[in-house]
């Protein structure tokens, strides 16, 4: 990948090897070497996904932004090239997506697992969704769970179930005098489909005229750029500066937390297309000639008397901006210590400290009588229905569980912060939450999830 520093000269854009081929599926089509997975079900997760062609073309339309990169990085390293469509399976390629289980990102990381391949996460950053730290830790993951079992089928399984979980059932079938094939084993069923759903995925690009799909061109090129900024900047700034759209620019950095992109800590690396960049570099040397500054806030270390309201009331916004820059949840306050974004006084010319790197952020409910609980939604809920039998707002339930569309399914489990008093259904029996559990392996957004990622 081509790192620009601030302000350098532009490189000239080529991939790190003369191309095959002008056509990006055809150069992955080249390097598929896993052995096919020849099983009903995989071929029924063949027949669903060709009878998805809207929801696959929208899957792979946002794949484009991507999968260069992704295929570099596989390629590199000797990798089979069916590893660069696992986030078609993943998160659908939505860089944002976060499951209920708390896995997040285009390879859908959950914290443990994420900070154990080095993916930073604080109140600044999550590089669980960062395009580029996400694929370098995704593959060291699915290179060490090769290099344990010896099979891509197993190591693929254990990505999704946990390589513990997968060698207790290698063990308990040699136990019965059984074969430990992937094939032999006894899987939960989110496991068990998920094979079968990369194959299916693998299918279809190996041959798309065979199941009436078109897949967009993308070209063999790098899509994206980083360059380096060393000074904090607003994200809607930098959009500005590329001539992006903002949901545009955040889709190629989405680990960023806040409205600002801190400098610090030696910098900070922004992706941008490669037909943007020198647009980008021209348009940031025109701003800064003018003085003005490239980011608009700063911090506050919050004390034992500050609540929201008095302090977005000194610094000049609503609360309910102060909250959705610091993305602070309803029924939520913060705890005294942490450390928040308000807004940069016009006299400021100092960035954001190395030392606010490190700032404490912590949320304790409103009140003392307000628990969190995990509601898992029945068939017919929509959001606003489960809002009304929780009695909370509709527009509270999307921002708890990040919920990027109002469709719900069948299963998927929600988060709310509701008082003590035991809610009831519309049947007038009290319903009993269930209790999320912490995960100790990674998960991921299953199928029946990407409803709301399309």
């Amino acid at each position: 990948m081509i790192v620009v520093p601030d302000n350098a000269p532009l490189p000239t854009v080529q991939p790190s090897s003369p191309p095959p081929t002008r056509d990006l599926w055809r150069r992955i089509r080249l390097g598929f070497k896993m052995p096919d997975l020849d099983t009903k079900l995989a071929d029924d997760r063949t027949r669903w996904y060709a009878s998805q062609p809207d929801y696959f073309a929208r899957m792979t339309q946002r794949s484009s932004r991507y999968l260069f990169h992704i295929v570099e990085e596989i390629e590199r390293r000797g990798m089979p090239t069916e590893l660069a469509l696992l986030p078609f399976v993943e998160s659908a390629f939505v860089p944002e997506a976060f499951s209920t289980a708390k896995a997040a990102g285009l390879w859908q990381f959950i914290p443990s697992t994420g900070r154990n391949y080095d993916l930073e996460q604080n109140m600044w950053k999550d590089e669980r969704r960062d395009v580029v730290e996400s694929t370098r830790a995704a593959l060291d993951y699915l290179q060490k769970l090769f290099d344990m079992f010896g099979d891509w089928q197993l190591a693929l399984a254990s990505y999704n179930w946990g390589e513990g979980a997968v060698s207790r059932a290698i063990a308990k079938n040699r136990r019965a005098g059984k074969p430990a094939r992937y094939t032999d084993l006894k899987m939960p069923n989110e496991t068990k489909y998920y094979v079968p759903k990369l194959q299916a995925i693998k299918n279809i690009v190996a041959a798309p005229e065979k199941y009436g799909v078109v897949l967009p061109p993308i070209d063999n090129a790098p899509y994206f750029i980083a360059v380096h900024k060393t000074r904090d900047i607003d994200v809607d700034t930098a959009a500005k500066l590329a001539e992006m759209k903002v949901d545009d620019f955040r889709a190629l950095n989405p680990a960023f937390n806040r409205p600002v992109i801190l400098g610090a800590g030696g910098g900070a690396q922004l992706l941008l297309p490669a037909t943007k960049v020198e647009r980008f570099q021209a348009n940031l040397a025109a701003w800064e000639s003018t003085g003005q500054p490239l980011a608009s806030w700063t911090t506050y270390k919050t004390t034992a008397s500050d609540t929201l309201a008095l302090v977005a009331k000194r610094a000049g916004i609503s609360e309910e901006q102060l909250r959705d820059a610091n993305q602070i949840p309803p029924r939520y306050r913060l705890a005294s210590g942490s450390t928040i974004l308000i807004p940069r006084d016009e006299t400021m010319e100092s960035d954001i400290p190395a030392t606010s790197l490190d700032g404490r952020f912590s949320l304790v409910p409103e009140h003392a009588n307000l628990r969190k609980v995990t509601y898992r939604v029945r068939r017919g809920d929509t959001v606003t229905s489960v809002a009304q039998r929780w009695k909370v707002l509709p527009k509270d339930l999307i921002v708890w569980n990040r919920l990027t569309s109002p469709s719900l399914f069948a299963g998927q489990r929600l988060e709310l912060t509701v008082p003590f008093t035991p809610a009831r259904s519309h049947a007038g029996k009290k319903t009993v939450p269930t209790t999320g559990k912490q995960q100790t392996t990674r998960s991921t957004v299953r199928t029946p999830a990407h409803s709301r990622l399309q």
